[in-house]
C-alpha cells in the first residue's frame, strides 16, 4: 500500500527513538511514540535505488531495441551477451520496487520523518 499526503494514517507498532547528543556522542534521552498514535501524512517520497549495472543495462538494452537490427551481427552478438549479462541486476531491481518514506505530522504535534511507509497504517 502507497500511502498519500493528506490520508490518516497510525503507527502500527511502538517506535523508540533515540540518538547520541550532538557534541558528546553519549546517548542521551529516549523518546517513544506508541502505537496507535495518529496522524496525517505530509509528504510521500519514492527513493529509487538503482545501481551502475542497473543504469547500464537500461543503457544497452535501449540501444539493442533502437539499432540493433541494423548492427553488424559480431557487434549485435556482443551487445546482446553484455546485456544479457546484467540480465540478473535488472530483474532484482524489478522485484525490489521503490523504497517510499514518508513525513507524519502527528495530532500531537510531533513530525516524524523519513519513516519507511510500512510503519504505518490506515486510521
Amino acid at each position: 500500500m502507497t500511502l498519500q499526503e493528506g490520508r490518516r494514517v497510525k503507527l502500527a507498532a511502538d517506535l523508540r527513538l533515540t540518538g547520541p547528543a550532538e557534541d558528546t556522542g553519549v546517548a542521551g534521552p529516549i523518546l517513544s511514540l506508541a502505537a496507535g498514535t495518529e496522524g496525517v501524512v505530509d509528504e510521500v517520497v519514492e527513493h529509487v535505488r538503482d545501481s551502475a549495472d542497473v543504469r547500464e543495462y537500461e543503457r544497452l538494452k535501449s540501444l539493442l531495441d533502437s539499432y540493433g537490427d541494423g548492427m553488424p551481427p559480431e557487434s549485435r552478438k556482443q551487445l546482446v551477451d553484455k546485456v544479457d549479462a546484467l540480465e540478473p541486476a535488472w530483474a532484482a531491481f524489478q522485484e525490489q520496487g521503490p523504497r517510499v518514506t514518508v513525513r507524519v505530522r502527528f495530532d500531537n504535534g510531533f513530525i516524524l520523518d523519513a519513516v519507511p511507509q510500512d510503519a504505518f497504517v490506515p486510521a
